[in-house]
């Protein structure tokens, strides 16, 4: 079955379970779709959860103690074995992004790092644990949330003054230094958590509107922007699909109290909702091979959230 005829399949059955014709609706959970939590034996907020190219593995950050509360900590997790290994721990909030984080070309897995003097970004071989290397690395701009280009060579990062939380700049770097940080949004707006498309040709952020984030896409050069999506309600937490065509995001509405998953084409266009939950989905990633989506969830709303846990949900054929 070919990439493109395998999503319309796919979307078609996302449908059936979110409107409740495939459901399991256990009392428990409060689900009422068929994703299932992965057993991860490890305390702390587990969250952002992105895949190794195989499939056979995901890297997530591990909060240690509430949501979004550090230090924070870098862990892989084996989905054959169950096995958890933890290759970043240090004291400081070290936070990968959902999507395009742990490149197959190169071996390597990209975050940031608030190690003094502020936030930069780091990279860690995943075969030699333990020698890191930091990319970034600015007097005045901190840097957060990388994602790499798919030959691993570049990689694209929210950035901002230090000490502002706003007026986030999207930018983009060639790892190797030989290139000059290439800013491809303005500093008047507020841009963030760039993801890389599977091809190389586009990179997906998310921006302020109206008091609301909306998921936009570009060309690599900061050129052609489009909005994606529309409608009241924050999109947030972006990636694209594996033949980068469609894109996975976590995203609420006026008639929803808590943010689930959906997606969306990137030429935009009426959203599909993947998950129904009754609580909190977000932080997507969508596996190399098209047909599970992983994700960060918790039965609390984002203004309580005490901890998540990692799930994933099957793309049915």
């Amino acid at each position: 079955m070919t990439i493109k005829v395998f999503y319309k399949w796919a979307v078609a059955h996302i449908l059936l379970f979110s409107t409740g014709c495939s459901v399991l609706d256990s009392p428990n959970t409060g689900r009422n779709d068929s994703a299932y939590q992965i057993p991860i034996e490890i305390k702390g907020s587990l969250q952002n959860p992105a895949w190794s190219p195989d499939e056979k593995m995901i890297v997530l950050t591990r909060f240690q103690h509430r949501y979004n509360e550090g230090p924070a900590d870098l862990v892989i997790y084996d989905l054959e074995s169950g096995n958890t290994k933890v290759i970043v721990s240090d004291g400081y909030d070290n936070v990968n992004l959902p999507g395009s984080v742990w490149n197959e070309s190169t071996e390597q897995i990209i975050f940031s790092s608030s190690r003094e003097p502020h936030d930069e970004i780091y990279l860690i071989n995943v075969t030699r644990p333990g020698e890191e290397q930091k990319i970034t690395e600015r007097d005045e701009l901190v840097a957060y949330e990388p994602s790499f280009s798919p030959d691993g060579q570049w990689i694209v990062f929210e950035t901002h003054r230090l000490d502002i939380e706003d007026n986030g700049i999207i930018t983009k770097y060639k790892i190797d230094g030989t290139e000059e940080y290439q800013a491809l949004t303005s500093e008047h707006e507020d841009c963030r958590q760039p993801n890389w498309s599977p091809d190389g040709e586009h990179i997906l952020y998310q921006t302020m509107m109206d008091g609301q984030w909306e998921i936009w896409i570009m060309n690599t050069d900061g050129s052609d922007k489009r909005q994606v999506t529309g409608g009241l309600g924050d999109k947030t937490d972006a990636s694209f699909s594996p033949d980068g065509e469609w894109i996975v995001y976590s995203g609420d509405s006026p008639t929803m109290e808590f943010a689930n998953l959906f997606i969306i084409p990137i030429s935009g266009g009426k959203p599909t909702q993947v998950t129904s939950f009754n609580g909190y989905d977000g932080a997507p990633s969508w596996s190399p091979s098209g047909e599970r989506i992983i994700f960060e969830s918790s039965k609390s709303g984002d203004d309580g959230l005490q901890e998540t846990s990692i799930w994933i949900i099957d793309l049915e054929r």
